[in-house]
């Protein structure tokens, strides 16, 4: 009967110990990472055409001035774009196109600090000289 519960009672505790390290282990990202996303910004928006409508396949280029590295995202239906993991320190710089229209470049600023920039932009035909 004391063997029965020092069994039952090393199988709770084995059992509580597996469910822990479940947890523990199920945190896959690291503290460094968790504190790189805590620090990071995103900015998101609409592109919408002369005639402010959603701007579908519209592409949306987002540029690192510090290393020139530039990531896209290209519009769907509704017109939205969404960039996500940018640090603070940097500055970048984004445009939008479609076919031959385009906005004026924006630049989201290290000195903008909120968490989730939202800027839209409003496609116009492009002169040609």
């Amino acid at each position: 009967m004391i063997a029965m519960r020092n069994g039952a009672r090393v199988l709770t505790v084995a059992v509580a110990a597996l469910i822990l390290s479940a947890g523990l282990f199920g945190q896959s990202k690291s503290r460094a990472e968790r504190r790189e996303e805590a620090n990071s910004r995103s900015v998101m928006g609409n592109v919408v055409d002369a005639k402010d409508q959603p701007a579908s396949g519209a592409v949306v280029q987002l540029k690192d001035m510090r290393t020139l590295q530039v990531r896209s995202f290209i519009t769907q239906t509704d017109g939205e774009y969404h960039f996500s993991g940018l640090r603070p320190d940097i500055d970048y710089q984004l445009t939008a196109k479609s076919g031959d229209m385009s906005a004026a470049p924006r630049t989201l600023s290290i000195f903008d600090n909120r968490k989730e920039a939202v800027m839209n932009f409003k496609l116009d035909k492009v002169d040609k000289k």
